[in-house]
C-alpha cells in the first residue's frame, strides 16, 4: 500500500506484582502478543515495569536487580521472532550504580538503554535514595547488559524504517527543560515516556495538561505509560494513566483504576508531524544535532492502513468548536472595527441576501456598531432582489434588518440588468454565465455607490470556501473594502450564526434565524419555478461543501498529497459517500482551486482567524498559472 505516514503505536499498562520479576515479565509478554495481533510497531510499558516500581529499599538487594537482567534475557528470547518494538523499564547496574532505565528492544537485541536524568526527591519520592542520576557529560556510551551490547545514554535517536522516536522517564518531562525537548530538536517525531506517577486529587489533568503541551511544542507524537494495578499501596496509590498525544490532540488514553491489563493504541501521523515542522523556524533554523547518536532499528513494517482513530470529517470544526465560535466573531469585529475606525467610516454597507454569509457579515456590522458605540441605522443593510430571489429569502433578509435594527434599502436589480444586456446585446432568455454575473456585479455597483454617498465603507460577505472553489464573480462578490468571512469555511458559517446569536445581545428573531440556517446554499441567479422556488443549488454545482472544506484544509495546512486526502476522506466520511463520489468531486476541488488562484491574487484585506487562510499576503502564495497536472494524475490513479 501506499505509505500514508501512519504509525501505529501503544501505552501498555501491566499488572504487576511488587518484585516479582517472572511474573512481570508473563503480564508484559502478553502485552506484546496483543501488540504484535493489533499491528502496533512501538509499545512502550511504564517505569521499573519489570520489578514494579514501589520496591523500595529492595533495589539495593542483587538478587532483584540481577533476577530483572534475567528477565530482560527471558523476553528477548520470548520475542525473538516477533515483528515489534517494545521498550520496557529495568533498573541498570554499571560501574557500580544503579540508574533508572528504559530498554528498549526488538526481535531479540537490545537498541539502546535510556537512563532516567531527572530524579524526585521530594514529598513522597526518593528516587536518589537508590539510583544514580544520568548526566549528559557520562563518558560512557555503551554497555553489557543482558549478555548484549548496547548503547547507552539520553542522547540516542531510534531511527526506524519511516520515522525516529527517542525516551524519557516520568519526572523528566516535569523539568524546566525536558530531555525531550532536545531529543525533538534532534529529528525525534515520537517521544516515549516510562513513567510511574502517583495518583493525587486533580493531578490527572495537570499531567494531561503537561504533555498535550510538551506534545504540541515539540510538534511531536508523545506515548506515556505509567504503573497502575499491584504496585504497593502503602503510602500512595498508583491508577494506571496511558496517554497517546499528536501535535498537542490527544488520540486514546486508558481507563483509570483498573484492575486488568490495558493496552492504549492509536496511529501518529508522521507526515503530518513532519509538515508542521517544515513550516516552523524553530526546527529548520536550529537544529541540535551534535552529540546525539543514531540506532538505526530493524523495522520494516508497513504503516497502518485501516486507522482505529477518528478522523473528524469536518476539520475546522474541532472538538471545542463551539467555545471558539466567540472567539472567531471577536476577531472578525475587532478587524472591521480598527478598519471603520481608520478610514473614518460614517456607514458600514453590506449586501443582505437571506443566505447563510450576508447573514453572518450583518451580525460583525451589527455587532461592531455596538463596539464603536454607533447606532446601528449606521449599518446600511441592502437587499437586491433579482430573477433568481425567491420570497422565503427576501422576506427573510427584510425581517433580519428589521429585528437588528439596521437601516434598510431594497433595490430590485432586474431593470438596471435588462438595461445592461441590451446595452451589450445579450439575450436575457440565454440563462449563462453572462446572464449570472451581471447580476453579481450590477449588486456590487450599488453597493459600492451607497458606500460613497454615505461616506462608508462595502462589508464583503463571501466566505473561505468559495474562494478555494473561485466560487465568486470576478469583480462582483469578489470585490469589498473588507472581507469579514474571508478565513470562514462554509462548514463554520452556519454553527457560528446559531452560537453567536444565542449569545450576544442581538435581539434578532429566532425563527427568521431558524430559517436562514435551514435555507439551501444558493447564488440564485437563475429564474425560479413556476411556484417561485429556487432553482439553483450550489452544491449540485460545484459539489458537498463538507468535502471540499475537507479537502481545503488538508491540502492547506499539511501539504497532503490528492492521494493521502483522499484516503482520509474515505475514513472521515464511511458510509456517507463512496470512493467514487469522494474522487469525482477531489478532481473538482483541484482543478477549481487551480484555476481559479487569479481571484484569490488580489483579494480584499480581511481577518485571518484560523490556521488556514488564503490571504495572497499572508498564507497562501501561489502563482495564478500554476498547472494542476501533477496532482491531476495522482487523482487519476486512484
Amino acid at each position: 500500500m501506499e505509505d500514508y505516514g501512519f504509525f501505529r503505536v501503544a501505552a501498555a499498562i501491566p499488572k504487576v506484582k511488587v518484585a516479582d520479576c517472572d511474573y512481570n515479565v508473563k503480564q508484559i509478554k502478553e502485552l506484546i502478543d496483543d501488540a504484535v495481533e493489533k499491528g502496533i510497531r512501538i509499545v512502550c510499558f511504564p517505569e521499573l515495569s519489570l520489578t514494579a516500581y514501589t520496591c523500595g529499599d529492595l533495589f539495593f538487594q542483587n538478587s532483584l536487580t540481577c533476577c530483572a537482567e534475567h528477565a530482560i534475557e527471558d523476553l528477548l528470547k520470548q520475542t525473538a521472532k516477533m515483528p515489534v518494538t517494545f521498550i520496557v523499564g529495568s533498573p541498570v547496574v554499571h560501574n557500580s550504580k544503579l540508574y533508572n532505565c528504559a530498554v528498549v528492544c526488538r526481535e531479540g537485541r537490545i537498541y539502546g538503554i535510556v537512563p532516567k536524568v531527572y530524579l524526585p526527591n521530594y514529598q513522597e519520592f526518593y528516587e536518589k535514595r537508590w539510583f544514580e542520576p544520568y548526566h549528559p557529560d557520562t563518558s560512557v556510551s555503551e554497555i553489557v547488559y543482558a549478555g548484549q551490547r548496547a548503547a547507552f545514554g539520553t542522547n540516542l535517536i531510534f531511527d526506524f524504517h519511516s520515522g525516529r522516536f527517542a525516551v524519557e522517564l516520568c519526572e523528566d518531562v516535569w523539568a524546566v527543560i525536558p530531555p525531550s525537548s532536545y531529543h525533538t530538536m534532534a529529528g525525534a517525531q515520537l517521544i516515549f515516556n516510562l513513567s510511574a506517577s502517583n495518583e493525587l486529587t486533580g493531578k490527572r489533568q495537570y499531567v494531561k495538561s503537561l504533555l498535550s503541551q510538551q506534545s504540541a511544542r515539540c510538534i511531536a507524537g508523545y506515548i506515556y505509560a505509567s504503573a497502575g494495578f499491584g504496585e504497593s499501596s502503602t503510602d500512595v496509590v498508583y491508577s494506571g494513566n496511558g496517554y497517546v498525544y499528536e501535535n498537542g490532540r490527544m488520540l486514546a488514553e486508558s481507563e483509570r483504576f483498573e484492575m486488568k491489563q490495558q493496552l492504549i493504541a492509536s496511529e501518529i501521523d508522521i507526515e503530518l508531524l513532519n509538515s508542521e515542522r517544515r513550516k516552523n523556524t524553530t526546527f529548520t533554523g536550529h537544529p541540535v544535532t551534535e552529540n546525539y547518536r543514531t540506532v538505526v532499528v530493524n523495522d520494516k513494517n508497513e504503516t497502518a492502513e485501516n486507522l482505529t482513530r477518528k478522523i473528524n470529517p469536518t476539520p475546522f470544526l474541532p472538538e471545542n468548536y463551539e467555545e471558539n465560535c466567540e472567539e472567531i466573531f471577536s476577531i472578525q469585529v475587532a478587524g472591521l472595527a480598527k478598519r471603520a475606525v481608520h478610514i473614518n467610516a460614517k456607514t458600514l454597507v453590506v449586501g443582505v441576501s437571506g443566505g447563510l454569509d450576508s447573514t453572518l457579515a450583518l451580525l460583525v456590522c451589527v455587532k461592531t456598531a455596538d463596539k464603536l458605540g454607533l447606532s446601528r441605522k449606521t449599518v446600511f443593510g441592502v437587499t437586491m432582489p433579482g430573477y433568481g430571489t425567491t420570497g422565503r429569502t427576501l422576506g427573510n433578509a427584510v425581517a433580519l434588518m428589521r429585528s437588528l435594527g439596521t437601516s434598510i434599502r431594497e433595490i430590485d436589480i432586474v431593470p438596471a440588468c435588462e438595461q445592461h444586456f441590451h446595452d451589450i446585446n445579450h439575450d436575457p432568455e440565454i440563462h449563462d454565465i453572462t446572464y449570472e454575473n451581471t447580476q453579481a456585479r450590477e449588486r456590487t455597483q450599488i453597493l459600492m455607490d451607497i458606500a460613497n454617498k454615505t461616506g462608508g465603507m462595502v462589508i464583503g460577505t463571501g466566505d473561505l470556501s468559495e474562494l478555494a472553489l473561485g466560487w465568486t464573480t470576478y469583480s462582483g462578490d469578489h470585490i469589498s473594502m473588507y472581507g469579514v468571512n474571508a478565513g470562514i469555511p462554509k462548514t463554520l458559517v452556519r454553527h457560528l450564526i446559531k452560537r453567536v446569536s444565542e449569545h450576544q445581545s442581538f435581539k434578532s428573531d429566532s425563527k427568521v434565524l431558524a430559517d436562514i440556517l435551514e435555507t439551501p446554499v444558493s447564488p440564485e441567479l437563475l429564474p425560479t419555478d413556476s411556484e417561485g422556488q429556487m432553482t439553483q443549488f450550489t452544491e449540485d454545482i460545484v459539489g458537498p461543501y463538507e468535502l471540499h472544506d475537507f479537502f481545503l484544509f488538508y491540502l492547506l495546512r499539511y501539504g497532503f498529497s490528492p492521494a493521502k486526502i483522499y484516503f482520509l476522506a474515505r475514513q472521515a466520511f464511511s458510509g456517507k459517500y463512496d470512493g467514487s463520489t469522494i474522487k469525482r468531486w477531489l478532481e473538482v476541488f483541484y482543478r477549481r482551486f487551480f484555476s481559479q488562484q487569479f481571484k484569490r491574487s488580489c483579494l480584499p484585506d480581511g481577518p485571518k482567524v484560523g490556521s488556514v487562510n488564503l490571504s495572497p499576503r499572508g498564507d497562501w502564495r501561489m502563482p495564478s498559472d500554476a498547472s494542476d497536472a501533477t496532482f491531476i494524475s495522482q487523482i487519476n490513479i486512484l
